[in-house]
C-alpha cells in the first residue's frame, strides 16, 4: 500500500505541479502589470501638473518630406537609417529553455527526498539547478526573477504534496 501512496505523491508532485507553477507565474505577471500601470498613471499625473513639462510637437506636413525651415523629417513608422529593422527581423531568444522538464525533475526529486527522509538532497537539487542556469541568470534579470519564482513555487508544491502524503497515509 505504501508503494501506491508514494507513486501517487510522485505523480501529483511531478505532473500536477506544472499548472500550479504556471498559475503563480500568471499571478506574478498580473501584479507586475498593475504596479507598472500605477507607476505610469502617477508619472502622467505628475507630468500633467508640472508646467515645465509642456511639450509641443509639430506634425510633419502632409505634402512633402521637409518640415519647417528646411528640416528633414521622416515618417513616424520609418526606422532611422543605419539601424537594423530594414532587413530581416532578429530571431527571438527563449529564456530558460527546458524549464518545464527541469521543473518536473525538480519536483520529483524534492518529493522523493522528503518521502525517503533525506531533506538534505533538496540542497543538492537547488545547487545543481542554480549552477546549470548561472550564465543565463547572470545575463538576464528577467530570467533570474522567473527562475526564483518558478523554483520556489515548484519546490513548495512538491514539498507540500510529499508532506501531506507522508503525514496522512504513510505515518
Amino acid at each position: 500500500m505504501n508503494v501506491l501512496w508514494i507513486t501517487v505523491a510522485l505523480l501529483v508532485a511531478g505532473f500536477a505541479g506544472w499548472p500550479v507553477t504556471a498559475l503563480v507565474f500568471r499571478l506574478a505577471r498580473t501584479i507586475d502589470d498593475r504596479a507598472d500601470a500605477a507607476k505610469a498613471a502617477e508619472e502622467a499625473k505628475r507630468a500633467a501638473e508640472d508646467p515645465s513639462a509642456d511639450v509641443t510637437v509639430d506634425l510633419p506636413p502632409a505634402g512633402g518630406s521637409q518640415g519647417v525651415d528646411g528640416e528633414l523629417t521622416a515618417a513616424a513608422d520609418t526606422p532611422p537609417s543605419g539601424l537594423a529593422g530594414s532587413g530581416a527581423a532578429a530571431p527571438a531568444q527563449r529564456i530558460l529553455r527546458g524549464g518545464a522538464i527541469i521543473g518536473i525533475l525538480e519536483r520529483l526529486g524534492v518529493c522523493l527526498a522528503i518521502l525517503t527522509g533525506q531533506p538534505v538532497a533538496i540542497a543538492y537539487i537547488v545547487a545543481i539547478k542554480g549552477l546549470g542556469r548561472f550564465a543565463e541568470l547572470k545575463e538576464t534579470p528577467v530570467a533570474a526573477e522567473r527562475f526564483i519564482i518558478g523554483t520556489l513555487a515548484s519546490m513548495l508544491w512538491a514539498a507540500g504534496t510529499a508532506a501531506a502524503i507522508k503525514v496522512l497515509f504513510l505515518a
